[in-house]
């Protein structure tokens, strides 16, 4: 079987070589005064597990490797706001324009349309992708246990926070939850399909979510799609969701958002 991943980490790094020698860090770090101010992604997925059960990272999402195209008329703004209409507590925006068809301008656009905080979801290896996050707005971003070993992971996530902004550690493998623990992050997330083989299996996050729960606020990620997988991933002591592919299928996204966080229609 192909190693996605990996495929993808590889071309990652070409992406990142030609961002540097086009915008330096040094000019990226100068945009740092003109970016809009952070907003609290932990407290606003706390605060919706607290009114609804859990809280939704409503993710934007265009395509993916495993499904192809998944929504045609794909705007990113009217997306955006109909998740926070909905009830939505955070969004994530995909920022991968190979694998994904995600734009960095996206998440600015989305940011300056919205009030939710938002979170870059890319590959990000490198501190010049955690500097460009900030500077185009991100208040979070994902970093992936598979792709780091724990010298990058660490750096990568103390140097977000300098910049303000929170990380949602994410793993799929249970041999990287304990490296990923030591860090101590308020948010862990696990991801239910296998990166490298692109297997979805919901039971994933339940079966890892006894080792996460004491510690940090644990996300699951991936694979969700009904109110009743909702509940039982609460069930098993989940606080937040991210979910993308379901709702950018659906017909009525805003209708799809309130059924799985179980909230009257509108």
């Amino acid at each position: 079987m192909p190693n996605v991943l990996d495929d993808i980490v590889a071309h990652k790094l070409t992406e990142i070589a030609v961002a540097t020698s086009s915008v330096p860090a040094a000019m990226l770090e100068q945009q740092l005064d003109f970016a809009p101010p952070v907003r609290d992604f932990v407290a606003a997925l706390r605060t919706s597990a607290e009114r609804v059960g859990v809280g939704m990272i409503a993710e934007v999402k265009k395509a993916s490797p495993s499904a192809g195209l998944i929504r045609a008329d794909f705007d990113p703004i009217a997306i955006a706001k109909t998740y926070e209409a909905s009830g939505a507590a955070c969004i994530s925006c995909l920022t991968d324009e190979k694998y994904f068809q995600g734009r960095l301008e996206y998440l600015t656009a989305i940011k300056q349309a919205v009030s939710l905080p938002v979170l870059r979801k890319d590959f990000i290896v490198d501190r010049y992708q955690v500097l460009e996050a900030r500077a185009a707005g991100a208040d979070a971003i994902l970093l992936i246990a598979e792709c780091l070993d724990d010298c990058h992971l660490r750096d990568l996530y103390f140097y977000a926070s300098e910049l303000g902004m929170e990380c949602l550690i994410e793993l799929y493998e249970p041999a990287n939850l304990d490296r990923v623990l030591k860090l101590q992050p308020p948010l862990v997330g696990v991801n239910n399909r296998n990166l490298k083989t692109m297997i979805t299996d919901l039971d994933h996050t339940i079966r890892l979510a006894p080792r996460i729960t004491a510690q940090s606020l644990l996300v699951a990620e991936s694979g969700i799609r009904t109110r009743a997988d909702v509940e039982r991933l609460q069930a098993a002591g989940c606080r937040a969701i991210l979910v993308g592919e379901s709702l950018m299928r659906s017909a009525d996204i805003g209708a799809g958002v309130r059924e799985l966080l179980g909230t009257p229609s509108a």
